[in-house]
């Protein structure tokens, strides 16, 4: 690889960019995508899409030969809003999941090391963490405290960011009553529907455990763009 080449890379993979290394296996020349970045749609940036989307290498047909796209995706981040009984269930998933993980709740009593052991914990208000925690594209965020102080601030930054994933614990007469108030706080129909509420694909799940598992299937679903 050129210097030059391999610098881009790296400055690319520590801005946390989505980048795709193509290597034509004929000629041996060597380029980097950013399919995300921008609206080609041609063969070769839709299958390097389909590569970040699946974690996945591949090989690319092209008419001078075949390239290989070798991925470099960031790390998956889930950050949890609401240290409770359902997020000491959804943390250790996620986490066997590759998922960095960050609990976010200001109550001490609830976010602490004893309840969440070698768990990143920030306890700040959800808009004042955030400021500093770079939402990007492979970010998910769930919202677990039935608290609207604690909820809605937390839901406001994730829809002015590039999450993958926005999903919030509550029933269908607690959503209806959360749409209001976004609505009211100056938000879109169409920004309120990518907030997941209830939260987690329907598989009558009653206990901590079965809902944690719910929202994993819920986000594995979304990241990888299967009908949920």
């Amino acid at each position: 690889m050129k210097t030059t080449l391999l610098e881009e890379l790296q400055q690319a993979r520590t801005a946390k960019r989505q980048v795709v290394l193509a290597t034509n296996l004929k000629s041996g020349d060597q380029k980097l995508l950013y399919p995300f970045d921008n609206e080609d749609n041609s063969d070769i940036e839709e299958a390097a899409r389909n590569a970040l989307r699946y974690d996945k290498p591949a090989t690319f047909e092209s008419d001078d030969g075949p390239v290989f796209l070798n991925i470099f995706n960031p790390q998956l981040r889930l950050f949890v809003v609401g240290a409770v009984h359902i997020a000491q269930m959804l943390v250790p998933m996620a986490a066997s999941a590759d998922y960095d993980v960050t609990v976010i709740d200001p109550r001490r009593s609830f976010g602490s090391d004893f309840r969440f052991p070698n768990v990143t914990l920030d306890n700040r208000w959800p808009d004042e963490a955030f400021t500093d925690l770079s939402i990007d594209r492979r970010s998910a965020i769930v919202t677990l405290t039935h608290d609207a102080k604690l909820d809605d601030p937390a839901l406001q930054c994730a829809l002015k960011s590039d999450a993958f994933y926005i999903g919030a614990l509550g029933s269908g007469r607690t959503h209806a009553k959360r749409q209001q108030r976004l609505l009211g706080a100056g938000f879109a129909e169409t920004d309120f529907a990518r907030i997941h509420g209830p939260i987690g694909l329907d598989i009558g799940a009653k206990s901590p455990a079965e809902i944690a598992i719910s929202i994993m299937a819920e986000m594995t679903a979304v990241l990888r763009q299967k009908d949920a």
